[in-house]
């Protein structure tokens, strides 16, 4: 839409958003009017483009075959542009054959700040030749109500609330209208089937539809500020009715004639089951969040108890060891403490790894200066590899430290994240020794772990080389698992 506005008018920005505010809440207006809805937006060039359209979900549609893009017939033409330069609904006398059927029309003119902008053409198949039920009938009123806002440029409302407060329930899930004072005038069997599953005892129509419910709300429950005024009809947003188990979700479209509120159209719908799913998934995602916490305890304690056994040890290797040990748990507790913190499985790696580097470095060079250093961006890593990766940086980090760096009286560690996707590389860096001429890596426990996190957990590639200049440079490439969007902070 936004490509055929720009390409075949002039419209200034504040128009054209309007236009797409009408067309992201006409559906409505199409299930009201059992009618096919299409937006004609006037050419430079003195013709009408058809910019967007709408197909009732309630009755048959007119256009089987997309026509976004296509210019209005000749016949239209006329019709079309006596809406725009009058202001006004015009109607054709005669309905339009389309084939085998034949079709009502009418074009309504599309106002913003009090200027005709657009032009909307409501057409209704008249092939069914049903004689139209009382339900049919309030829609049909409530549609033509909706039209005669679009053509003084009340509807789309522009303080209606958008994100959850706009858009579901749909018309077909349940309808009420009200007068002016909120009271029912009528309710469709939908519309009654949802307010007797809340408790509600005989007919809605002729009852004020606030007064009812405030008599079913619990007491010492929570309630949405906004509710009074969405069932009163006064504002256009969408609030949730909860009494005894059951809960409705009830959207507001006040309807005004010159500014004056003559009414409204509410939608219902009964949610009970979605939000007991949500529920449900709310205390699941808690639950996963407490265990994470729990671990993160658990892996802080036994470190903390290897620490202390590592300060009695006399022998050497042994401390050592100890000490190894204690620094791979609290690496594994620092990704259980960024999950405790996130309601999605998924670790924030960059911070989180820079916090285990630091801490790596600290621990590694007791006896000399280590400066390191992070680039590039990890993003967001699942659960299921961000313990493997994380061990393997710390062991690649502290084997450079201990083996490179410790040897040179000090140094730089650089490690650089490449992310494309689910494609992650991996780089450490280091100025120290080096390998020595023709070496490869040592075969201590913590080369071993390195390598078969890298190819049996990720399924991924590593391999070392010297760094010009002295030093080494090991080169980590993964492909993350449940990763399938390219962006590469996702």
């Amino acid at each position: 839409m936004s490509n055929l506005v720009s390409k075949y008018s002039a419209l200034d920005p504040a128009d054209a958003e309007w236009l797409h505010l009408l067309v992201g809440d006409w559906q409505l207006i199409s299930d009201l009017a059992f009618a096919d809805l299409v937006l004609w937006l006037p050419t430079t060039d003195g013709g009408f483009v058809a910019v967007s359209q709408c197909r009732p979900s309630t009755g048959a549609t007119v256009h089987h075959d997309d026509i976004v893009g296509s210019f209005a017939p000749g016949g239209l033409l006329p019709q079309l542009e006596r809406a725009l330069t009058e202001e006004r609904t015009q109607r054709s006398r005669e309905p339009r054959w389309f084939g085998t059927y034949a079709v009502r029309e009418e074009v309504v003119p599309v106002l913003h700040e009090g200027r005709p902008i657009a032009v909307v053409a409501r057409q209704t198949n008249l092939g069914s030749g049903r004689t139209p039920s009382r339900l049919e009938l309030n829609y049909v009123e409530a549609a033509d109500d909706l039209m005669n806002m679009v053509t003084t440029g009340e509807f789309p409302s522009p303080d209606g609330a958008t994100g959850p407060r706009r858009g579901a329930p749909r018309v077909g899930d349940g309808l009420i209208r009200l007068n002016s004072e909120g009271e029912v005038l009528y309710a469709s069997p939908n519309a009654l089937s949802c307010f007797h599953r809340l408790g509600v005892i005989g007919a809605l129509v002729g009852e004020s539809l606030i007064e009812v419910t405030t008599e079913l709300v619990e007491h010492q429950v929570p309630v949405d500020e906004s509710m009074p005024l969405v069932l009163m009809g006064r504002a256009p947003w969408r609030t949730e009715v909860d009494s005894h188990g059951v809960c409705l979700s009830v959207r507001s479209v006040p309807l005004t004639e010159n500014g004056q509120r003559i009414g409204a159209v509410l939608m219902c719908r009964d949610v009970s089951e979605l939000r007991r799913r949500e529920r449900e998934l709310i205390t699941k995602d808690a639950t996963i969040r407490e265990i994470h916490h729990r671990v993160k305890n658990n892996l802080q304690t036994v470190a903390a108890l290897l620490r202390l056994q590592a300060r009695r040890m006399t022998v050497p290797e042994a401390k050592e060891a100890l000490e190894e040990a204690m620094r791979r748990v609290a690496t594994i507790a620092l990704v259980h403490d960024s999950l405790s913190q996130t309601l999605d499985e998924e670790v924030e790696f960059d911070d989180m790894m820079g916090r285990a580097l630091r801490l790596t470095a600290d621990v590694a060079s007791a006896d000399v200066s280590v400066r390191t250093v992070q680039t590039g961006t990890f993003g967001m890593v699942p659960a299921q590899d961000a313990t493997a990766l994380a061990l393997i940086l710390t062991e690649l980090v502290t084997n450079a430290v201990e083996h490179g760096l410790s040897a040179a009286g000090g140094g730089t560690v650089e490690v650089r994240a490449e992310r494309d996707g689910a494609h992650l590389s991996v780089t450490v860096e280091d100025d120290g020794v080096g390998m020595g001429e023709g070496k490869g890596p040592s075969g201590g426990l913590g080369t071993q772990i390195v390598k078969t996190l890298v190819t049996n957990e990720l399924q991924g590639t590593i391999e070392w080389e010297p760094r010009e200049g002295g030093g080494t440079i090991v080169a980590v490439a993964v492909v993350l698992r449940g990763v399938t969007t390219h962006d590469p902070t996702a």
